[in-house]
């Protein structure tokens, strides 16, 4: 089964923040890796604990992509937040996130 790719409209600000070729990446990576079983844990992709950007990320490099998938009434991939890893931390737009200790992400 096929999931549409759809991305908030505060993701689509975060994806305009990055540059032609980390956006043709990043697109990419989202096409392939999430249209057919998005939830699927992989090397790459992973759910996260409870925090509150989204429940699943994908990593490609240093880039980092927070979705949650649905089933109803379409099978749905959203695309919430988009950031880049810098040590231990995540920018996402002009804010720093910190993964937080139950592993969520937190704002420091």
């Amino acid at each position: 089964m096929a999931y549409r790719i759809e991305f908030t409209p505060e993701a689509d600000e975060h994806l305009a923040g990055f540059t032609a070729r980390e956006r043709a990446t990043l697109l990419d990576r989202i096409e392939r890796q999430l249209v057919s079983e998005p939830a699927v844990e992989t090397r790459n992709r992973k759910p996260m604990r409870p925090n509150p950007i989204a429940p699943m990320e994908l990593r490609i490099g240093r880039l980092r992509v927070y979705y949650e998938v649905s089933e109803e009434p379409a099978p749905v991939v959203m695309v919430r937040a988009i950031g880049v890893k810098v040590r231990d931390r995540v920018r996402i737009g002009d804010q720093w996130w910190q993964p937080g200790k139950r592993g969520g992400i937190e704002r420091p």
